[in-house]
């Protein structure tokens, strides 16, 4: 009898007589063999009591029994009281109600279709528990996930990278990590190639908290400022008048330097000194601005100079006091000449100032006011040119001024006194050369509430002035 290729369905001939039970048994393959769905695979021994209709496919190991001996792995099928059996061929699928798989035939086997498949390409969307969308075309909704390397053994090199690739530096790869589908942190490369992670606490607001530069490697932390970067190496930074707050500082250049002298000291100050120091080199010209000297992390104290030949060339002015170190540390400022409508220098809470080569020029208070705990120390000689109501003032400070050379030049005149030292004040001047300090004008030294200037035995003439020095309420001149 003849049959159809694919599953061998039973032809009618010409002529032949009762068409009608080939043409049944068609009907019965067909009712086997169509939208296939077997109750059980694997098992061996035809079941007690199957009903009309029901299939299975017989399993091959151990060989079956009884009526299905012989059919390994066919498709056993019961119909009208008995077993109508049916060869697979390539390709065919069935679905096994017990196990809610699919299997497939492959010439020598049932294997499952999820099993079988070795690809998929291009899938447009792909939900492995829940369903994907337009927004996530690859969505998963489950508790646990494993990523394993394929072994050397199993044809792989044991390795395992989990690579993404953004499009351009520009745009932003990253992993974000969200409460109830609200950003709390985030982990990548977000608008440019550094590394960065954020976090948040509503979702909208996001908190910088660390970033790895991609050209240095240095790990910063925005959200606190550090870590400093330690200096390796003495590095200056250079300040002039046709500089930009915007260049990096370190070439002596308009397209280099800074053009203010803060921005030079707050950069300085958000350096590790631990191990070399810093310099603010000042061009010549006028500085304007009032400054502010920063406390730094380290031991090696920065140095703001000028011009070394003549200092006056190089001139710090402002509307208040001109330099300030309320706190700040040690700070060396040198070469320069400082003019103000306030105070030239002011030194509080600790904070010192070692200085030499200093030009202090007019000021509207003092050349250098030392207050509350503050130090001011010369270092080498310097000059005074201009008026103020005192040159040195000390209050429950210390101010050393021990073997150096002052040099006066424009008959400077001081409206209250050349020293002061009050409130537990000490100011140390010994050994001090005065040049043209006869055309000073103004009261020598006034020393008072405990107050101490200590000359170790000058006398009552030995400090510039053309009025005599006075002591009061316990102040010492000795």
């Amino acid at each position: 009898m003849s049959e159809t290729t694919n599953l061998a369905l039973p032809l009618m001939e010409a002529a032949q007589a009762q068409k009608h039970v080939t043409h049944n048994e068609t009907l019965r393959c067909i009712d086997t063999l169509l939208q296939l769905a077997v109750l059980e695979r694997e098992i061996g021994t035809p079941p007690g009591a199957p009903l009309d209709g029901q299939r299975w496919i017989v399993q091959a190991t151990p060989s079956p029994t009884g009526a299905w001996a012989g059919h390994g792995n066919h498709i056993a099928a019961w119909q009208d009281g008995a077993w109508q059996f049916s060869v697979p061929r390539v390709g065919w699928v069935a679905y096994v109600v017990d196990e809610n798989a699919l299997v497939i035939w492959d010439g020598s086997a049932w294997s499952d279709v999820a099993l079988a498949m070795t690809e998929l390409q291009n899938l447009v969307r792909l939900g492995v528990g829940t369903t994907a969308d337009a927004t996530n075309p690859f969505s998963a909704k489950l508790n646990n996930a494993l990523w394993v390397a394929r072994t050397s053994a199993e044809g792989g090199d044991g390795d395992l990278r989990y690579k993404m690739s953004k499009e351009s530096a520009a745009k932003t790869l990253s992993l974000l990590f969200q409460d109830n589908f609200s950003g709390r942190a985030e982990i990548g490369l977000t608008g440019d190639d550094d590394l960065h992670v954020k976090v948040s606490p509503d979702g909208s607001s996001w908190i910088e908290a660390l970033t790895i530069d991609t050209a240095t490697g240095r790990v910063s932390f925005p959200a606190i400022g550090g870590p400093r970067e330690c200096l390796m190496a003495d590095r200056t930074y250079y300040v002039r008048t046709d500089g930009d707050d915007a260049n990096s500082g370190r070439a002596n250049t308009a397209g280099g330097a800074f053009l203010t002298i803060q921005k030079a000291i707050d950069t300085v100050a958000s350096l590790d000194l631990g191990v070399r120091q810093a310099t603010i080199q000042l061009a010549n010209g006028v500085h304007t601005g009032a400054l502010t000297l920063r406390p730094y992390l380290g031991g090696v104290p920065p140095i703001i100079r000028g011009n070394a030949t003549t200092p006056a060339n190089t001139r710090i002015d402002a509307a208040t006091t001109t330099i300030t170190n309320d706190g700040g540390g040690l700070w060396i400022v040198r070469d320069v000449k400082i003019t103000g409508s306030s105070h030239g220098l002011y030194i509080a809470s600790g904070g010192t100032i070692k200085f030499a080569n200093i030009d202090f020029g007019a000021c509207g208070s003092s050349h250098a006011y030392v207050d509350a705990g503050g130090i001011l120390t010369a270092i080498g000689s310097y000059a005074v040119s201009g008026n103020a109501a005192r040159h040195v003032t000390v209050v429950n400070g210390v101010a050393a001024i021990n073997g150096v050379t002052i040099t006066y030049s424009n008959s400077p005149a001081f409206s209250l006194q050349n020293l002061y030292a009050g409130g537990a004040g000490l100011v140390n001047i010994i050994s001090v050369t005065f040049t043209n300090g006869g055309t000073v004008t103004g009261t020598r030294y006034r020393a008072e509430n405990n107050g101490a200037i200590f000359t170790n035995g000058g006398s009552a003439s030995y400090l510039p002035g053309s009025v005599a020095g006075t002591t009061s309420a316990g102040g010492v001149y000795a």
